[in-house]
């Protein structure tokens, strides 16, 4: 397991796909970064309309329909569980509506104005 070099706090409702009232459950939460240190550039799909194969991600991304984040990816298990201890109605809609992007081995997108490093 990764060990964490930082962590980010929520300081505004992030951006997304997810009904506002879920979005917003994430403000005050400290999150674990735990794979890539540096805020940077990402691809990134909205959590309900992301293609479920990789390869139509990839063909996506090629033609510009990705949208580029700069932020920090979290450890989609690591961050469900730090909401499930504030909101459990929250993270049980993520994981009934978003079950593909919260499994083990995916990571979440938090853009940079919406965090501080801790």
């Amino acid at each position: 397991m990764n060990q964490s070099s930082f962590a980010i706090r929520i300081v505004a409702v992030p951006p997304g796909e997810a009904p506002y009232w879920v979005r917003e459950k994430w403000i005050g939460l400290e999150l674990p970064v735990d794979r890539f240190a540096d805020r940077r550039r990402f691809y990134g799909f909205g959590v309900l309309s992301i293609p479920r194969q990789w390869w139509k991600q990839c063909f996506l991304a090629l033609f510009g329909r990705a949208e580029i984040i700069d932020g920090y990816a979290v450890g989609a298990t690591a961050a469900l569980a730090q909401l499930d201890q504030s909101s459990p109605e929250a993270a049980a809609w993520w994981r009934a509506n978003a079950a593909g992007v919260t499994g083990p081995g995916r990571y979440l997108l938090f853009h940079g104005h919406v965090c501080e490093v801790v």
